[in-house]
């Protein structure tokens, strides 16, 4: 792919008007791109032309001019080399299979998004390779690691991994989004990536709900490294790399997501905690916390597959069937004794 060799020129469509989405074309507009945006919103297209300014989702931070949003997805996507697609995990089906009738051949995809889909259980790459069959595997790619939207858009030291299948197409994806506050390393495993991207928020919302009774630090301590045993069953067992999931996309994720207020599967968490419904929360929040959705992907996928996850299962049980979270606490505490690594050597 010869166009990969020089990124200056490089035209990019932006799907996805949320905070992150903001962030990341907020990102690639300082380095000089000029870029498409496609939001949702008839009001935040509206903000961002009139006042540079994303109120909704991304508040007080400017936007430069370099970034054009639109409502209309195949002004965003056509004759675009690159297409980021960062639109919450469980409408990308829906949002690719639009995309399809007006992306061009050799367009490379990258997502942004972090989940597993509810139905299907495949990951976000798997979903945009099926419905955009006519791009090459290798044209996929994922971008993840720990990073706060607020603090990328601040331009706050952030260090991310990119994958792809073809180790061309990963190099060309850092090259577009590295910069001076923004470091992007590769790797080639888009599973391993993607798995500890979307565990990591199930994850936070248990330490959230750690959080929220006040249980202390040590039990968080605790379950951010038992956490991470558990994304390393479910990650392998799909074909992860266990060294993914101990780099960036998988517990750099995790320790940031488990620890950072920021985070808003960690605020569904520490909410729970502290004696609130779900139902109540969810319905006060306009940004997608997508470790609820995943929470009952992860749980029917390791039933599936025969994989213990006891920390993943207790956040569903509180989730989705109403156990009080003190009674998940003594379940998990109760639990047999075991070797340490049961499970993770057998994978």
């Amino acid at each position: 792919m010869s166009k990969m060799i020089d990124t200056s020129k490089t035209r990019i469509g932006v799907v996805g008007g949320g905070s992150w989405g903001t962030a990341l074309a907020k990102l690639l507009a300082d380095k000089g791109f000029v870029l498409d945006l496609w939001v949702f919103e008839q009001e935040v297209r509206e903000q961002i032309e009139t006042q540079r300014e994303n109120k909704v989702f991304l508040p007080n931070i400017k936007l430069p001019d370099n970034i054009i949003p639109s409502n209309n997805l195949e002004t965003v996507v056509k004759d675009k080399d690159l297409v980021l697609v960062v639109v919450p995990s469980h409408c990308t089906r829906d949002v690719a299979g639009q995309m399809a009738d007006f992306i061009s051949p050799g367009t490379v995809v990258v997502t942004a998004s972090k989940g597993i889909e509810n139905k299907t259980h495949m990951t976000m790459t798997q979903i945009l390779s099926e419905k955009i069959n006519f791009l090459p595997k290798e044209n996929f790619a994922v971008l993840s690691g720990p990073s706060f939207a607020k603090e990328v858009a601040n331009k706050v030291p952030t260090v991310v991994a990119t994958a792809s299948t073809s180790r061309e197409v990963a190099q060309y994806v850092q090259k577009i989004f590295s910069c001076s506050t923004f470091r992007v390393y590769v790797n080639d495993d888009p599973v391993g990536t993607q798995i500890g991207g979307a565990m990591k928020n199930v994850l936070a919302i248990a330490a959230g709900i750690c959080d929220g009774m006040k249980m202390g630090l040590n039990p968080r301590a605790a379950l951010i490294t038992r956490g991470l045993t558990e994304m390393n069953r479910l990650g392998t067992k799909l074909g992860a790399d266990p060294l993914t999931l101990s780099g960036l996309a998988g517990v750099g994720d995790l320790l940031l997501t488990c620890t950072g207020a920021l985070s808003r599967n960690y605020t569904v968490g520490k909410q729970i905690g502290e004696g609130k419904k779900l139902d109540e929360i969810i319905s006060e929040m306009r940004m997608v916390a997508e470790g609820v959705k995943t929470t009952r992907s992860v749980y029917n996928l390791s039933k599936k597959l025969g994989v213990d996850l006891p920390i993943c299962n207790e956040v569903y049980a509180v989730l989705f069937e109403n156990v009080p979270v003190e009674e998940t606490v003594e379940r998990l505490m109760n639990r047999s004794l075991k070797h340490e690594l049961d499970g993770v050597r057998e994978s």
